[in-house]
């Protein structure tokens, strides 16, 4: 896969990992909540129950992310630390999403889950807080939306293998849990393979002195940082607005496959729509990155955010294929967009060479998953037995997460 040529090889690097880390995203959201409902169905549990335990599991994962990134955030800022951090979480989700290939029984599935979706998401708070040291800051919205754009494309890859196999498992002539197993093993080498460029060749140049020299705990650090958002109000109210916003963003990305399932819409046609979703936001990010460099990104992402409450209302009444196709498109075109100009805009607002520990409390606010939307749309299915009640619920986290954007930005220190 071919880079842009005008990006350095630091920055080729970087963004290959986007490349290695979406191939597991995108089998989260498509192949694998159809997998994991043919183990519940196996398991007896209802329609209902698998939407509410699907969501369940990746709220724990987003939990045991959001109680333990700050404190390794705050580790990795440190010299030298942060490299080995983000090879130990990248192990740890690779490794899950292999050994995901060996679960035959559903909640043996959803643990091992669990523990991938963790690593994954630690290994994105350290990823993430590479940008302050892998190029400049005018350069920042630019490498972050290509980022996520070849991220797109490039998961398309290892995607189309899987669902080669998955489709033609009959064809092949193997069962079906074995062509999981190989969509698994597949995933696990792509996302490991992107990721040795950076392992071998990055280097932190933003960090906090050695805290043994300094004599203040890692807890003590966090404190004082906490103290720092709390007082710089642009910094502050952009977190409560991303905990909103970027909240129903994460929970439209991983409940749609499911949701779908649930709504009894064709697998196959569920799987194809949300490859055009990838291959609609590789241009879409492209174009959102070159227009940052003529609009200021806080423009941009408010028309995002407003794009998502729109797509939110859609889902209310989404029941055909046709307007799951609608709502693929819809996303493709605006996912990359909020979330690469998300990242950028918090790294420019954060000092580098915190920038670890930054993101770990970034990710808290809904980084690595969406825990509150996920929560909130499993416990009304649950509760209510409907399968489309708990999506309202997301229009209200975007009307929210613009009002506190809108208000980050009045906040910004004048020049």
């Amino acid at each position: 896969m071919k880079l842009n040529m005008n990006l350095t090889p630091q920055e080729k690097r970087w963004i290959l990992y986007d490349v290695g880390n979406s191939a597991f995203t995108l089998l989260v959201s498509t192949i694998m909540p159809i997998y994991f409902n043919s183990l519940a169905e196996s398991g007896g549990l209802t329609d209902a129950e698998y939407l509410a335990y699907w969501g369940y599991a990746a709220s724990i994962a987003t939990l045991i992310v959001a109680l333990s990134g700050p404190f390794l955030g705050a580790f990795s800022d440190s010299k030298n630390r942060k490299k080995p951090l983000f090879a130990a979480a990248m192990a740890v989700g690779a490794g899950g999403c292999l050994a995901l290939g060996l679960a035959k029984q559903w909640l043996a599935f959803l643990v091992i889950f669990v523990i991938a979706k963790a690593g994954y998401s630690l290994s994105l708070i350290f990823y993430d807080s590479m940008l302050s040291d892998i190029t400049t800051e005018e350069r920042m919205d630019r490498i972050s939306s290509s980022g996520y754009a070849w991220g797109y494309i490039g998961s398309c890859i290892p995607f189309l293998l899987c669902l080669g196999l998955v489709l033609g498992a009959d064809f092949i002539g193997i069962s079906m849990t074995t062509a999981m197993t190989l969509a698994f093993l597949i995933v696990a080498c792509w996302w490991v393979g992107a990721a040795l460029p950076l392992l071998r060749h990055y280097r932190q140049l933003h960090y906090v002195e050695d805290l043994r020299k300094e004599r203040r705990s890692h807890l003590h650090r966090l404190g004082q940082t906490l103290k720092e958002i709390f007082h710089t109000k642009q910094i502050f109210l952009f977190l409560v607005a991303f905990f909103f916003y970027i909240d129903g963003v994460y929970t439209i990305i991983e409940m749609a496959t499911a949701y779908g399932s649930a709504l009894g819409l064709d697998s196959t046609g569920l799987l194809l729509a949300l490859l055009v979703t990838q291959i609609v936001a590789f241009p879409s990010s492209i174009t959102i990155g070159r227009l940052a460099q003529k609009f200021p990104a806080e423009r941009l992402i408010t028309v995002c955010i407003v794009a998502y409450f729109g797509i939110a209302v859609f889902a209310i009444f989404m029941s055909t294929q046709l307007h799951f196709w609608i709502l693929a498109v819809a996303v493709g075109m605006f996912q990359g967009g909020i979330q690469a100009l998300s990242r950028s805009y918090f790294t420019k607002i954060i000092p580098a060479e915190k920038s670890g520990e930054y993101f770990g409390f970034l990710d808290i606010c809904g980084k690595g998953a969406s825990l509150m939307g996920t929560t909130v749309i499993s416990v009304i299915t649950q509760v209510t037995g409907n399968v489309s009640a708990g999506i309202g619920s997301l229009s209200a986290f975007f009307i929210i997460g613009l009002v506190f954007f809108l208000l980050s930005v009045r906040a910004k220190p004048q020049a």
